[in-house]
């Protein structure tokens, strides 16, 4: 069944709009993935990333996207970005927010500065800059997600990858507490609670796997790696279930 909003008409008559989803960090494996799922769940899909080339062979291999070139970084790019998403497409339903890398260190003391601050501006500044701009329209739809991919390194960190680990479970924290901004709007509500329509979502994963990584090591065995397409079923299945079954939920894949 396409993801959409349904509603009544003045006449009474249901009418069937799709979910509108912003999809940061749309060229990578696991943002492909995402994106061709979501498309053939019946959504729009708002694709997001830097490189504007990769955004155009997206968009040009599926009917449904439309590119927006971005650095999610600067807090005004993506208050310009969200003013031309609701001007293409509308209020937005969904924020998927695939944007990261890795840098690890040799211990504690090889954790470098450098590297931290990337970590901490690809990973945790594009989540609090996307999130907090997007946050109206999601607690105002009707199927309103929230989703980020973390790592389970985040509760079990290495002293290599503190770093990593450390900005993982900060993202974590925000995302939970975006899921308690929407409960507190809405079934949470004090005075007058209403029907949770909302939902801020943690995917936990050991590392993501794609098909390039298999045919680039073909005797490996990659164990408890979760392929982007196994993501990809569960970010789009979002849309389906509850909000108040999802709302704050920490789910492990793999």
């Amino acid at each position: 069944m396409p993801i959409s909003n349904d509603h009544n008409d003045v006449a009474g008559t249901e009418q069937t709009t799709p979910v509108n989803v912003v999809v940061a960090g749309s060229t990578s494996a696991a943002g492909q993935a995402v994106v061709a799922a979501l498309l053939a769940k019946g959504a729009r899909v708002a694709a997001v990333d830097l490189d504007a080339a990769k955004l155009e062979a997206l968009a040009a291999s599926h009917e449904g996207i439309t590119p927006y070139t971005c650095n999610l970084a600067n807090l005004e790019s993506v208050e310009k970005l969200a003013a031309s998403v609701r001007n293409d497409l509308g209020s937005v339903d969904g924020l998927v927010h695939l944007v990261g890398g890795w840098r690890g260190g040799e211990g504690i003391t090889g954790q470098k500065d450098e590297d931290w601050d990337v970590l901490h501006m690809s990973i945790m500044t594009t989540l609090r800059n996307t999130s907090r701009v997007f946050y109206p329209d999601l607690e105002a739809s009707p199927r309103g997600r929230l989703a980020i991919v973390s790592a389970t390194s985040a509760a079990k960190p290495t002293a290599g990858g503190a770093g990593y680990s450390a900005i993982k479970a900060a993202s974590e924290a925000w995302v939970l507490g975006v899921a308690d901004g929407f409960n507190a709007a809405q079934s949470g509500h004090k005075t007058e609670p209403v029907e949770q329509t909302s939902a801020a979502v943690v995917f936990v994963v050991k590392a993501l796997l794609d098909d390039a990584m298999k045919e680039a090591a073909p005797h490996r065995k990659f164990p408890g790696y979760t392929h982007v397409n196994e993501l990809a079923e569960h970010i789009s299945a979002l849309f389906d279930a509850p909000a108040s079954h999802l709302n704050g939920t920490r789910q492990h894949l793999g």
